[in-house]
């Protein structure tokens, strides 16, 4: 009973980061005592997220290493290319460009997984690259912010990567660790971490529009279309760029998702910590749509199973 619980609370994130987004509107000071502790609330997120794989989820990575170094080259190329080129386009103040540029920059979200589960696509192609582009964030994410947006805002590069590595890859290595050690009790206790992070994806959101309530009220639409349009185009040409590397269907399906999909939680936090309160404006719009795009195109793409791998 009580998983079943968890488990629907996880799959109505979009409810809860409404409902957040209201309270962080109409009553910011509920939510920003909490704005110094992001980072260990983020990290925690991470820990649980690591206590939900295995090292088995690693093996995909070693036995078809093709794919996921062409999936992993891909959600770095085309999400930062195109977040450069749509600020250009919508013509966005210099903080909300660096702050779509950072949510194009970081590793695609972990959710993606469940998505590719949705849509009949390749989980463990999913997982594989989700683990890839997390371990290669440190060094990839902050060096694509500041070679993309330097010209917008200062950035701090070696801050941004010591904060990734410290909130990021070590609790999802000790995740993955206290997993391996407490396998059984971890395995009665695993629905939790799926809702812990609905939980605080919903409460950075909130938090977002809590410490920039005035700044909203001065920001037009561009900035709503700039983050569709990113989330949009990374789907299709995630899609289309699987095709031109000869993936089969399921494959294709899952590249799609994982590149339109950010991890843009991890953007907000990065944002509100090394650039400004304005700059984790997109990474929130981000991490809202691209669920509900995701949960869309699965529901699609669910009803359409492939035959089989060979014949795509």
């Amino acid at each position: 009973m009580f998983k079943t619980l968890l488990n629907k609370f996880s799959r109505l994130l979009v409810v809860w980061v409404l409902l957040a987004a209201t309270i962080g509107f109409y009553s910011p000071n509920t939510l920003t005592p909490l704005k110094p502790y992001t980072d260990w609330l983020f990290g925690l997120t991470m820990f649980g997220i690591g206590c939900l794989l295995s090292f088995k989820d690693f093996e995909p990575i070693f036995k078809k290493p093709k794919l996921t170094i062409l999936g992993t080259l891909a959600q770095f190329t085309i999400m930062p290319i195109l977040a450069y080129l749509i600020v250009k386009i919508f013509k966005l103040s210099p903080s909300l460009a660096v702050g779509l540029i950072l949510a194009a920059a970081v590793p695609d979200a972990m959710a993606a997984g469940v998505m590719s589960y949705l849509a009949e696509a390749d989980v463990a192609f999913s997982v594989a690259l989700t683990t890839s582009t997390t371990l290669v964030s440190p060094l990839v994410t902050p060096t694509l912010t500041y070679f993309l947006g330097k010209t917008y805002i200062p950035i701090e590069l070696l801050s941004m990567a010591k904060s990734i590595i410290m909130m990021v890859i070590l609790p999802l290595l000790l995740g993955l660790y206290t997993q391996h050690i407490f396998s059984s009790f971890i395995q009665r206790i695993k629905p939790l971490f799926p809702a812990l992070s609905t939980l605080f994806i919903a409460f950075i959101c909130g938090l977002v529009v809590a410490i920039n309530k005035n700044a909203l009220a001065k920001i037009n639409s561009s900035i709503l279309w700039a983050v569709i349009s990113l989330n949009v185009l990374g789907l299709l040409l995630g899609y289309l760029s699987a095709k031109g590397f000869g993936f089969n269907l399921p494959q294709r399906r899952t590249l799609a998702i994982n590149v339109g999909m950010q991890n843009a939680g991890m953007g907000a936090v990065l944002a509100i910590k090394h650039l400004s309160n304005e700059a984790a404006i997109p990474n929130a719009l981000f991490a809202s749509w691209c669920i509900v795009s995701a949960a869309l195109l699965a529901a699609i793409w669910g009803r359409k199973k492939p035959i089989t791998p060979k014949e795509n």
